[in-house]
């Protein structure tokens, strides 16, 4: 059997490596990371840099780009009798909403001059879902739904709702989080430009009701009452290296309310500006306090507009040319900073409020500092005059709800029902030992009939049917959030996985990794099924298991896939991604064999195939999200239930699906997928030969057959008898399989008293070094000292920013192998069970890189968003 088991391994590398070479000529082409003109946000003929005639059939000429935010005219010809036809805008000069990958999807929009879209074109997105799980194909489908529909149609991603006038589109399945992005990127745009050129009518807003009382304000005043704000910019925020002067420091504020004017331009300079302004117009100020750019723009001339200061309110927006604004000569209000450049400017529109928020926009370029490349960037703040300066108090404002609230809403039923099956199995499993005791060896429906319609719940409804498929993709976006930038509204817009995820990591720390994969994953299910179906038909005799030497060594393969993805990962996402078609989830679920080339319906076909021989062969061998999840399993606070003799008696161990009993009888919780059959054996009178041998001997004597107690032992007849008179001799001298390890007794901890305790606790998590690795292993002692200064210089250089993310990421991996070293040549012992108490037991290898690598993991993550908190990351 061992050849056979070799072709397996031989023509499983096979198929990945054809996985991965087949479609790189495919992979290479379309939208995904194309390269841009360098000069296209700054360029004014825009047009003459993209395809805009791909996005506006029938146009042949275009204009400069024109406006705020800007956008260029599309004519028929370029004829003196030319007619306009439309207008054609660049997303990303109006909005850089990002995408699932964090970065926006670059597009180009054609509307018409009723508001209705003619073109929709990607240009560049970042999206590693639509490098290779998903074609491009899907967003050019998806996009292809706007045409024809008007910008002042309310359009969401999911089903239609007339009652609502709500139009919906068909979402791309496996790319929810991207094209909510792209649909707010769309709608976003085409409103901004329509707006801009009265194709919707602006939004009528009641005028400002001032409550004067005379009273004037000094600067910090001002400040401390809110009406006097700050918009800061930092360099490090545009791309360029971090510095102690800002990029750019602006403070702005209200010039309407009387007190206010009176109080920053006194009251000759308030009543000359009254004088200038019409009824329904409104004027603030802006001081640059601080940098080197100019808020005015260094390419304004007379007659221009103002590029790079805006205000917002609500979906409008409002520019300013050259015969909007005024000089402001100095401020009145005591305390005031001093500054370098300052503008009195008006907004003109009766649809401006002072009475309601608004918000000063600053439009800059951030710079790639990898490539080089330029993308539009925003930085907002806001602003809204206090309710004690307005009669009648602030004005109530409903503001809309964001994509992801809206997607909550339309699909609360469902959401709803996939929160109460997450609720029911971990309930179930929570009674296992309830459930098990109701089971035999023989008689497995108590337990049975709850997983197997898991599985089916599993594989059918959530796998098939709502295709919320975990996958290790989700896992490096996660570890890239917690370390760069966390965005909640990204991960919330995909309600079920973001719910599959929170049960994931409650279950995971609670029972291990069993739950989810030996339970929960569709996937999984999916194998399992087939397996079980193929004994009931007759396939049995043909069902084998691995040997076991071959499967301890396999089962680490999943571990160095998860590893280098991670890796990977830390380069290139895309490549990443690519590297993460390991996992069969996207052809099996999300996209469908019948859509994908070949070789990826081919290995979907072998692994489900193999799983009619070998039970779950993904999930022991190749599983990069299962490995993932396996090494958090290591602290697990509650495991599965052994006896003594579990250590000579091999019942369980042969019928381990999983392979998770070794020799002395001690389960590996990382392996372990809760099948929970040791646990139907563990009080099974018939089925344990332990116990089966005591109850024979009982009846056999005429003795009473007691209950099975919390130990797996029959509980003593006379209360004076111990139970270890049932134990086996053999099973007496053995190793204690009720730990993964055997158990350790730190001596520095010993009698300690609570607070002392905590300390020393704390020293373990904080000192990989000790007195014992220094008498074996002195030269690595010292190394790893060294490297402990070098790590902790990396990481204060990176808050004075000499030193890139990316290079503390490295210096912090290599610092977590080499305390891996230190603490296995001295510190060799982890916890194991609940946190809080002191059960120690000998760390095996995979023990410390699963301790350090989470622990670590954590320290790292706190000091990068403590950095960030501090605008210290150099990100």
């Amino acid at each position: 059997m061992i050849p056979l088991r070799r072709q397996f391994a031989t023509l499983l590398l096979v198929l990945l490596a054809a996985l991965w070479l087949a479609p790189r000529a495919h992979a290479a082409s379309g939208a995904y990371e194309a390269e841009l003109p360098a000069d296209l946000a700054t360029a004014r003929d825009m047009c003459a840099l993209v395809p805009c005639k791909d996005v506006f059939p029938g146009a042949t000429h275009f204009s400069e780009r024109k406006g705020q935010p800007p956008y260029a005219e599309a004519y028929d010809n370029d004829s003196a009798q030319k007619k306009l036809l439309g207008y054609v805008m660049l997303s990303t000069d109006i909005t850089d909403t990002p995408a699932y990958s964090g970065k926006p999807v670059v597009t180009l929009i054609g509307m018409d001059l009723k508001g209705h879209y003619v073109g929709v074109k990607v240009l560049k997105h970042s999206e590693p879902i639509l490098l290779l799980g998903i074609p491009e194909s899907a967003l050019i489908n998806f996009n292809n739904q706007y045409l024809g529909k008007s910008v002042q149609d309310t359009l969401e991603v999911g089903p239609s709702r007339p009652e609502e006038n709500v139009i919906g589109l068909d979402a791309i399945s496996g790319a929810t989080v991207t094209v909510i992005a792209q649909n707010q990127v769309v709608t976003m745009s085409g409103a901004a430009v329509a707006r801009q050129t009265g194709i919707i009518e602006p939004t009528v807003r009641d005028p400002a009701r001032f409550l004067a009382n005379g009273q004037r304000y000094d600067w910090a005043q001002l400040v401390q009452m809110g009406v006097a704000q700050r918009l800061l910019v930092k360099p490090e925020q545009v791309g360029l290296p971090r510095g102690p002067e800002p990029f750019i420091e602006l403070w702005f504020g209200d010039l309407n309310h009387p007190d206010l004017g009176r109080s920053l331009l006194g009251e000759r300079g308030f009543e000359n500006l009254r004088s200038r302004l019409q009824p329904q117009e409104s004027a603030f100020f802006v001081i640059r306090t601080g940098g080197v750019e100019s808020f005015k723009g260094s390419g304004f001339v007379r007659g221009g507009i103002y590029d790079r200061v805006q205000v917002k309110q609500g979906a409008d927006s409002f520019t300013f040319r050259d015969l909007d604004s005024y000089n402001l000569y100095g401020l009145e209000a005591a305390g005031a900073p001093r500054y370098s450049e300052s503008a009195i400017f008006v907004v003109r529109s009766a649809a401006f409020s002072a009475a309601f928020p608004w918000k000063l926009a600053f439009l800059g370029n951030r710079v790639d500092r990898a490539t080089g490349h330029r993308s539009f960037a925003v930085f907002e703040s806001k602003y809204w005059l206090p309710a004690n300066l307005l009669d009648g108090g602030r004005p109530k404002v409903v503001e809309p709800d964001a994509p992801w609230v809206r997607v909550w809403k339309t699909q609360a039923v469902s959401i709803a029902l996939f929160a109460l099956v997450l609720l029911a199995v971990t309930v179930v499993y929570a009674y296992r030992e309830k459930l098990t005791r109701l089971s035999t060896h023989k008689n497995k429906w108590p337990v049975n009939a709850f997983k197997y319609s898991f599985w089916a719940i599993s594989m059918l409804w959530v796998g098939f049917g709502l295709m919320a498929q975990p996958s290790i993709t989700q896992v490096l976006t996660w570890f890239h959030s917690l370390l760069f930038q966390w965005t909640w509204s990204l991960f919330l817009s995909d309600p079920f996985i973001f719910l599959f995820w929170i049960f994931i990591i409650v279950t995971v720390f609670l029972f291990g990794r069993g739950l989810f994969c030996g339970w929960m994953c569709p996937f999984g299910s999916l194998q399992e099924s087939i397996y079980k179906v193929a004994r009931f038909v007759g396939l049995g005799r043909f069902q084998t298991k691995l040997p076991q030497k071959w499967h301890d060594r396999l089962k680490w393969l999943k571990y160095a896939i998860f590893f280098g993805l991670l890796v990977v990962s830390m380069f290139s996402m895309g490549l990443a991604e690519k590297l993460a078609e390991v996992e069969p989830f996207k052809t099996t679920f999300l996209v469908g064999i019948s859509n994908r080339a070949w070789p990826y319906a081919l290995f979907v076909a072998v692994i489900l195939g193999v799983s009619i021989f070998i039970e779950r062969p993904y999930c022991k061998y190749v599983c990069p999200l299962g490995a993932s999840l396996a090494m958090p399993s290591t602290f697990r606070w509650f495991g599965l239930k052994r006896k003594q003799d579990c250590n000579s008696c091999k019942a369980c161990a042969v019928g381990c699906g999983a392979q998770a009993i070794d020799a002395d009888g001690r389960i590996d919780h990382r392996e372990c997928l809760h099948c929970l059959d040791c646990m139907i054996l563990y009080t099974d009178t018939k089925g344990c030969p332990p116990l089966a041998k005591e109850r024979k001997r009982r009846e056999k004597d005429g003795l009473e057959i007691t209950p099975i107690g919390a130990n797996g032992y029959f509980i003593p007849i006379h209360p004076a008898t111990s139970f270890t008179e049932q134990i086996s001799a053999k099973a007496k001298n053995g190793p204690d399989p009720r730990m993964p390890t055997d158990p350790v007794a730190p001596f520095h901890k010993a009698g300690e008293s609570r607070l002392r305790w905590i300390l020393m606790e704390l020293r373990d998590h904080f000192w990989p070094w000790s007195t014992d690795g220094w008498r074996s292993q002195r030269a690595l002692q010292v190394a790893g000292f060294s490297l402990a200064v070098a790590a902790t210089v990396a990481w204060v250089m990176t808050a004075l920013g000499s030193l890139s993310s990316a290079a503390i990421i490295g210096w912090w991996f290599g610092w977590s192998v080499y305390e891996v070293l230190i603490r296995l040549s001295g510190r060799r012992y982890v916890k194991d069970g609940v946190w809080w108490r002191g059960n120690y037991r000998a760390a095996s290898v995979m023990d410390m890189l699963s301790y350090v690598g989470f622990k670590n993991l954590l320290i790292g993550a706190t000091l990068f968003l403590a950095l960030k908190a501090l605008g210290l990351l150099n990100l």
